[in-house]
């Protein structure tokens, strides 16, 4: 599967569909702006396109949730809190898998054909206890695996808490890095789930991490964006270039077959 985020508008949405990418994703930036004929009409062009819609609420109310996916009727939902795989936040991370572990609970009850996506935050490469890290990554995800039926891997930035915080506070992703593949491959092959590779990831290096990683399908946001001239990268507007080097070197990947080649463990 090829995804790719934010996609905020329907001409955009059937550009990106034209190349071949199986999965779009449209961001709700927040609670007070969360409902947008714009979006709406972003999702139903999506999808009649043959792609998958997909939604990331960025906000934790779950009356809001709830009127957002009866609003737009995605294909599937994302949630992308920040879960950190560190020992010393064990404690808060336990009471937040459980709230979460309602909330996906309550929407397969009440959204029975929208699948469920959850984020893993993974550290990137150079990590220091990275046995830990991977056995805190899996007791997180075998406790959320019964209410997703995804998971996707993206990279954190630093520590939660710490000076270095993440682009968007209190959400992993769109850092424009790739995370530790050695522990993403560990998890993809203990996974439950079909497991989605982000963070970092373009034209120029997705054919190694599906060929490291080996996940079910893999994920852009940041860098298939177009460049600013002071090379920052832009939200919301995608470079369909870039997407379609992308695209074209995930097909190459599939070709080359799961046993292709095998990194070291990065760990």
């Amino acid at each position: 599967m090829i995804q790719i985020y934010e996609i905020q508008e329907p001409r955009e949405a059937e550009t990106v569909a034209a190349l071949g990418v199986d999965r779009i994703g449209t961001v709700i930036l927040s609670r007070e702006s969360w409902k947008s004929p714009l979006l709406r009409e972003t999702v139903r062009v999506v999808q009649k396109t043959g792609a998958q819609s997909g939604l990331i609420p960025l906000l934790s109310d779950r009356e809001t949730i709830f009127r957002i996916i009866d609003y737009y009727q995605p294909d599937f939902v994302h949630f992308c809190e920040v879960l950190s795989p560190f020992s010393g936040d064990r404690a808060a991370v336990e009471r937040q898998c459980a709230s979460l572990i309602s909330l996906q609970q309550a929407i397969r009850e009440q959204f029975p054909p929208v699948a469920v996506m959850r984020s893993l935050s993974i550290p990137r490469t150079g990590a220091a206890g990275t046995e830990e890290i991977l056995q805190n990554i899996l007791a997180i995800m075998d406790k959320l695996a019964p209410v997703s039926d995804y998971f996707l891997l993206d990279t954190l930035q630093g520590r939660p808490g710490s000076a270095q915080e993440q682009p968007i506070n209190g959400f992993v992703g769109i850092t424009g890095e790739t995370c530790h593949w050695g522990l993403a491959r560990a998890v993809v092959t203990a996974s439950s789930r079909p497991v989605i590779l982000a963070g970092g990831l373009d034209g120029e290096n997705v054919r190694e991490a599906i060929l490291t990683v080996q996940p079910a399908g893999v994920d852009s946001c940041t860098r298939t964006n177009m460049l600013a001239p002071d090379g920052r990268w832009i939200r919301f507007k995608k470079d369909p270039a870039r997407v379609k080097k992308m695209v074209e070197e995930v097909r190459r990947a599939e070709a080359d077959g799961p046993g292709a080649r095998q990194r070291e463990d990065y760990r």
